[in-house]
Parts: C-alpha cells; sequence; structure tokens
C-alpha cells in the first residue's frame, strides 16, 4: 500500500469530468487486481468493478516525486475481464 499522495490539477479535473469519485480511485490503488510499472517511473493500478459498470479502472501514479503524485484516472476500455 502507498502512503500519503498528492493529485495534480489534472488527476483532480479528470475525476470531475469522467464521473470517478474518490472512494474508486482510493480502492483501486489499496486493492488493485494488477500492477503495471512503466520505464517511465509510473505504476499504473488497475481494479475491474463488476457492479454494474463492468469496467477496468486504471490509477496512474507518478513514484518518482515525493510524496508521490496522482497523475490521471480513467476507465480503461482497451481492457475486457478475462
Amino acid at each position: 500500500m502507498v502512503g500519503k499522495m498528492i493529485d495534480t490539477k489534472h488527476f483532480k479535473d479528470m475525476l470531475k469530468e469522467r464521473n470517478i469519485p474518490l472512494d474508486m480511485v482510493n480502492t483501486t490503488i489499496a486493492l488493485p487486481d494488477r500492477i503495471e510499472e512503466k520505464d517511465d517511473g509510473t505504476i499504473h493500478y488497475l481494479k475491474y468493478f463488476d457492479n454494474q459498470m463492468r469496467r477496468w479502472l486504471r490509477v496512474v501514479v507518478n513514484m518518482k516525486s515525493q510524496p508521490p503524485r496522482r497523475i490521471t484516472a480513467f476507465f480503461d476500455r482497451r481492457l475486457r475481464k478475462k
């Protein structure tokens, strides 16, 4: 589990624009179904929400900054539940 994080303006704007509740973001980071570590120093946390949504939420965190910085969040249409 990652400790304290800060949110970028873009992150906050995207949650509002995409109607993503902050509790879904927090759940995705705390209990991800998948984690992807990228070469650019970001970690992508992915969680499948099987309620009425049936969608994957992807939360991108820049781990190079201290404290880590949440960059963006979006429902990833490229992923399908397997």
